[in-house]
């Protein structure tokens, strides 16, 4: 196994794309710590290779403690998969201040002194894996998502800056930028539309590989960019969305 005896932080891993990343490290053999603000489902919870701690990532100093508490309790750190955040569609014209806050606060800040706080815990271990989350709105944009894509794009630019700062040390960071991945809020927004099934339709069609991607395709992924065959791989954003970045608008 990819991950035998390996300990990961993934946040917000109890749902969504955060889901497919602890899924796909159980089945290669790491003991997980879960790190979000609400409780886990059953399955997780009861699992006793999932250590779960509830905390408001936005809260800087008892995110730091949470991982202070990971370490204390499984004996270290190897991966920090910083997963957790959030998405709104606000208009350039009526965003606030506190709404940019909001999302840049979770998105963008939490990640950075999560990495910070892992420091000390993957030195003791002769280095380690960061992982983060970012999208392909960090390259582009859709409708309303100003803050979101600003946000995204930050996590784009600290991948590659933790790389450079961290390197001598032996941690490594990487980015996965996840296209349309199928979650439950993938599927409420879907539902919400006039018309669901031409969208559903719509969504494969505007991917070469002819459909939508899965939280298990990101947590893949996440299993190489933490392992050891991706000892050299440094400093990436690697867009995992069935090439849908790759595709020029048909003219017609």
């Amino acid at each position: 196994m990819e991950l035998e005896g390996k300990i990961a932080v993934v946040t917000g891993g109890g749902q969504g794309i955060g889901r497919g990343i602890v899924q796909r490290f159980l089945e290669e053999g790491a003991t997980v710590a879960i790190l979000q603000n609400k409780p886990l489902d059953d399955d997780l919870e009861n699992d006793d290779r999932v250590l779960a701690i509830e905390v408001d990532l936005m809260d800087i100093s008892a995110a730091t403690a949470a991982i202070d508490e990971v370490a204390q309790k499984l004996g270290g750190i190897d991966i920090l998969a910083n997963n957790a955040g959030v998405s709104a569609e606000w208009t350039v014209a009526d965003v606030t201040v506190d709404q940019w806050n909001f999302m840049m606060d979770l998105n963008l800040k939490a990640p950075l002194f999560l990495a910070q706080a892992v420091l000390p815990h993957m030195k003791a271990r002769g280095g380690g894996s960061i992982i983060n989350t970012g999208s392909v709105e960090g390259f582009a944009s859709n409708p309303f998502h100003t803050v979101y894509s600003s946000s995204k794009a930050g996590i784009h630019g600290l991948t590659k800056a933790l790389a450079v700062d961290l390197g001598e040390i032996g941690i490594r960071c990487n980015a996965i930028a996840p296209g349309y991945i199928l979650t439950a809020l993938t599927e409420a927004y879907v539902a919400s539309l006039p018309d669901p099934a031409a969208a559903w339709q719509n969504i494969d069609r505007i991917h070469p590989v002819g459909r939508i991607g899965s939280p298990i395709d990101i947590g893949s992924m996440a299993v190489y960019l933490a392992s050891d065959r991706s000892t050299f791989v440094s400093g990436q954003v690697i867009s995992v969305d069935g090439a849908r970045m790759a595709k020029l608008s048909a003219p017609l």
